[in-house]
């Protein structure tokens, strides 16, 4: 329950809540994977030294969600989950980790859609040699949820927004077109034309290497690069979700 400041409590540090940040992966995460996602950590501990800032890896095809979550993050947490689009089973795993906690944890938003995603998106295509006649593929990890779904197409159409041009969306799994039919699809209709994949991925990992693997002629890198320090639009977009949730906790308090 909340009380009312005076004079003496100015003085005073205000006790932020911990942000706990949650890397869902789907495998084991690679030295690649963790490298990036950790120098996605130290750059939002950097911006906010006042935070208590820590990370949990889980791997969602082998793990309890759930149980990985209660583990990992004290009862007045605010927990940022770092994937671009949540499917039903990782919401469902993160809401019954919450669950699971009790006292005032809370949940923060997923990361996409947002416009400093397409950002970085484009960046990598133009880093890539994105040039006036290519043609450009989003590779999305993909889902059997509807929502998670029509969020990649959202970000596509965004992407496309942004370029100047269409852009297709391919999934890796779970969702159709799949991404080499969409790379064949793409041939069929643009003969000729240099194919650009843009991955819709927060770091290298089992499914980078999947799109590596599906046949374009060229593909950018994922959103977050190990040997590179993390885009601060990134960082921008972690902090702007613990801030949406505190500040909605302090409204309520």
């Amino acid at each position: 329950m909340g009380r009312t400041s005076d004079a003496g409590d100015a003085s005073q540090p205000v006790r932020r809540p911990p942000l706990r940040l949650v890397a869902v992966t789907h495998g084991t995460p690679s030295t690649a994977n963790r490298e990036a996602v950790i120098r996605l950590i130290d750059g939002v501990a950097s911006a906010r030294p006042d935070l208590d800032v820590s990370i949990t890896f889980v791997d969602a095809s082998n793990a309890d969600i759930g149980a990985a979550l209660e583990a990992a993050a004290e009862p007045d947490a605010v927990i940022v989950p770092l994937v671009l689009s949540a499917g039903f089973h990782v919401r469902t795993g993160l809401s019954l980790g919450l669950d699971r906690i009790g006292g005032s944890a809370r949940l923060a938003a997923e990361l996409g859609p947002d416009e400093r995603l397409v950002d970085v998106l484009a960046e990598r295509l133009l880093d890539a040699g994105l040039g006036d006649g290519d043609t450009v593929l989003l590779a999305a990890a993909g889902s059997n949820d509807p929502r998670a779904v029509r969020e990649c197409f959202e970000t596509a159409r965004r992407l496309g927004q942004r370029l100047g041009r269409s852009v297709t969306v391919g999934f890796i799994a779970a969702a159709i077109p799949r991404l080499p039919d969409a790379i064949e699809m793409i041939r069929e209709v643009h003969p000729g034309s240099r194919i650009i994949v843009g991955p819709y991925l927060l770091a290298p990992g089992t499914f980078y290497d999947q799109a590596v693997a599906a046949g374009a002629d060229a593909i950018a890198d994922p959103l977050l690069v190990p040997a590179a320090p993390p885009p601060p639009a990134l960082v921008d977009l972690v902090l702007d979700r613990y801030a949406a949730v505190e500040q909605e906790q302090r409204e309520h308090a």
